[in-house]
């Protein structure tokens, strides 16, 4: 399973990948220019995730002044299920 930028859509949902910039099958490798023609990737949402928090601090040296920004980014997990390529 990997973590992806958020996606539209429930749990057990079925997401197409058609953007694929390289494939390899059998020891042979495609790489695409930017991307490989006739590829794609079909994967099954497994769910929606939250990353790890993030901090990000400033600090003024003289008057002590601090201030500290915390960030989490909204992710989806997904499940590669197929990878066909032409």
């Amino acid at each position: 399973m990997i973590n992806v930028e958020t996606l539209a859509g429930e749990a057990g949902d079925n997401v197409t990948f058609s953007e694929v910039l390289l494939v390899e099958r059998d020891g042979t490798v495609q790489v695409g220019a930017p991307i490989v023609a006739g590829a794609s990737v079909t994967a099954s949402i497994a769910g929606q995730v939250r990353g790890p928090k993030l901090l990000a601090m400033k600090y003024k040296n003289k008057t002590r002044s601090r201030t500290v920004h915390g960030h989490r980014q909204h992710l989806t997990r997904v499940k590669i299920t197929s990878i066909s390529a032409s």
